[in-house]
């Protein structure tokens, strides 16, 4: 099974799932680039960011080669933004067919998913979501937890299509 990872994260908490999902199965990965991203540091972020998502902004991305059709199994991440998903996401997918895929949705928090994946859900509804994971501060978290957490939830999914 052909299987791709698309994400998008911006102080690398969703970054750190994404790769451990990688290392865990033989999966693409593809990490969401705005080409003018937020600034990372102090209440900027939050502002910037906040704004960004009740304006439903779609910010412009870097280009990239994978086409999402040519895979079986897509893992989608995102930092959780204003009770929601990244705008980065909110860009590509309304740029991007995902239709007929089996899902699987994860996010990263500081302390609630909001309604990430009910939004995700219904954008992505021409699809078979299989999963849904929140992880709490991951960087922040004890590695080898975080690790085994991400390798138990992938490997559930992967028993769940055999």
């Amino acid at each position: 099974m052909k299987t791709l990872i698309i994400y998008y994260s911006l102080d690398g908490n969703t970054h750190m799932i994404a790769e451990e999902i990688k290392n865990s199965i033989n999966a693409d990965i593809l990490r969401l680039k705005p080409v003018h991203d937020i600034n990372k540091k102090g209440l900027f972020k939050i502002l910037s960011g906040g704004k960004q998502v009740l304006r439903n902004e779609k910010p412009a991305l870097e280009a990239f080669n994978i086409n999402p059709e040519d895979y079986d199994l897509i893992f989608i991440g995102t930092p959780v933004w204003a009770g929601t998903f990244a705008p980065a996401l909110n860009t590509f997918l309304s740029e991007t067919a995902v239709k007929n895929k089996n899902i699987v949705l994860f996010c990263c928090s500081r302390g609630g998913k909001g309604k990430v994946f009910i939004k995700l859900c219904d954008i992505l509804r021409e699809n078979n979501i299989i999963g849904e994971m929140e992880f709490l501060s991951p960087a922040k978290s004890n590695p080898d937890e975080v690790n085994i957490k991400v390798k138990t939830w992938v490997d559930d999914i992967i028993e769940k299509l055999d």
